[in-house]
């Protein structure tokens, strides 16, 4: 059973500011959860962190530009939401928060499942007319060029 239940995608959609299918919207984080769900199957990571740090990770930016701290807000945001609208072990909860909080720094060295939501999101970066460079990816799931290709296509299709 995914961790992202109705309730909690209504609590993160009525403080979202932004247009709900703009560049950073739900459509993006639909592609970021299938593509992080996809990577894990090979690089063994948490899907109930991979599918949290999807809604999470964009869920609390105040523009679709530079925004540097919407990670940091999104990460809170997540604080504030566990125990009530979904659960998640401490050891869990610590990965999402440093996944969501560091994933505009272009780090590649992480925890598995940090890496995974890291990638995921970089995949869809075609969406904003940035071409995936897989030297910026960090795992050997990402990098495959079947998976580049197909998140590609996925992300400049909009679906």
């Amino acid at each position: 059973m995914s961790p992202v239940s109705p309730e909690l995608m209504q609590a993160i959609r009525q403080q979202y500011r932004l247009p709900w299918d703009g560049i950073h919207g739900v459509s993006h984080w639909a592609r970021v959860r299938e593509t992080g769900l996809r990577l894990a199957t090979k690089t063994e990571a948490s899907a109930a962190v991979v599918e949290l740090f999807a809604a999470f990770h964009d869920a609390c930016r105040l523009n679709e530009g530079r925004d540097p701290a919407h990670g940091r807000r999104g990460a809170e945001l997540a604080a504030r939401l566990r125990g009530t609208l979904f659960t998640l072990p401490d050891a869990d909860f610590a990965r999402l928060q440093e996944a969501c909080i560091l994933h505009t720094a272009g780090l590649l060295d992480g925890d598995a499942t940090v890496q995974t939501c890291w990638d995921a999101d970089r995949l869809d970066l075609p969406r904003v007319g940035i071409a995936v460079d897989p030297a910026r990816l960090c795992t050997a799931a990402a990098r495959e060029p079947a998976i580049l290709a197909w998140a590609s296509r996925r992300s400049l299709a909009g679906c």
